[in-house]
């Protein structure tokens, strides 16, 4: 069978199924199969083996029961790099990518010793050590399967030697200080969690959406503790859910932080806030 053959036949099954990137998610897990880039498998035909044919029905049909495409190829590209991910962590999303830019700035010919909370992936801090040369990071998670997966992203750089990666919350964080304490914290409402969309609600890890009652308890968590261990001028920046740009910043005040910098996402919601100490 031919690659546009396969790609049609896979496209209108996953449109059968209302899925909308039915032509995109095809061409990914078939280029994904046979290592090439997307592009070079629509310009060139190829001849796709009984092997590679089984393997082809066997991914699309994960994608048929609506799992997410990152973790059936397991990978995703954030910030221009294939992150690997995997069912125990959240899948990288654009809009985190809306935290980096402003510190890449903000820190650019320095060396700034930071922490990311929560790092599921490692996205945040690989994409900081990697645009940051003299950056040093500590990434916490209190799971230790997100830490191994985070740290698969991190050995196979050159940038694992400058990350410390730890198994704790950001309560067990005690007698050091950073110049930048980031976060994206799990911020959807309990309540809301079953209202996500099929492929987040059953298949990415619901400890890593759920921000309690109202979305804000590790939101909460994260800016107590950030203004015991910031140092003077040391900026924390933050990944916030739809709707809850006022309660953080009040939240934010009520602990002694001044914003300074917030970000719109692509939907025109305040998606990142920085914030720095009075």
């Amino acid at each position: 069978m031919k690659s546009s053959e396969l790609i049609n036949i896979g496209s209108k099954l996953l449109r059968e199924k209302k899925i909308d990137s039915h032509k995109l998610d095809t061409e990914i897990i078939l280029s994904h199969i046979l290592k090439v880039k997307r592009e070079q498998l629509l310009i060139r035909e190829k001849e796709i083996s009984h092997k590679d044919f089984n393997i082809f029905n066997k991914m699309l049909n994960r994608r048929l029961n609506k799992e997410p495409i990152a973790y059936i190829t397991n990978k995703k590209e954030f910030r221009s790099k294939n992150i690997y991910v995997a069912s125990n962590t959240l899948i990288p999303r654009p809009e985190t990518e809306l935290l980096i830019d402003p510190l890449v700035r903000k820190f650019k010919g320095k060396n700034p010793f930071f922490l990311d909370v929560g790092i599921g992936s490692g996205c945040i801090i690989y994409s900081l050590l990697n645009e940051l040369n003299g950056s040093r990071g500590i990434g916490i998670d209190i799971c230790n399967k997100a830490i191994s997966i985070a740290k698969i992203n991190l050995d196979n750089t050159n940038v694992g030697t400058r990350a410390n990666l730890q198994c704790k919350s950001i309560d067990q964080v005690f007698n050091i200080k950073f110049d930048l304490v980031i976060s994206n914290p799990p911020y959807i409402a309990r309540r809301e969690i079953n209202q996500l969309s099929e492929d987040i609600k059953n298949f990415e890890p619901k400890r890593a959406l759920n921000g309690g009652n109202d979305g804000l308890d590790v939101i909460k968590k994260v800016i107590y503790k950030s203004k015991y261990i910031l140092k003077l001028n040391g900026i924390l920046a933050l990944e916030i859910g739809t709707g809850q740009y006022i309660s953080v910043t009040q939240i934010l005040k009520q602990n002694g932080f001044r914003e300074f910098k917030k970000i719109k996402d692509y939907k025109d919601n305040i998606r990142c806030i920085f914030s720095t100490l009075l």
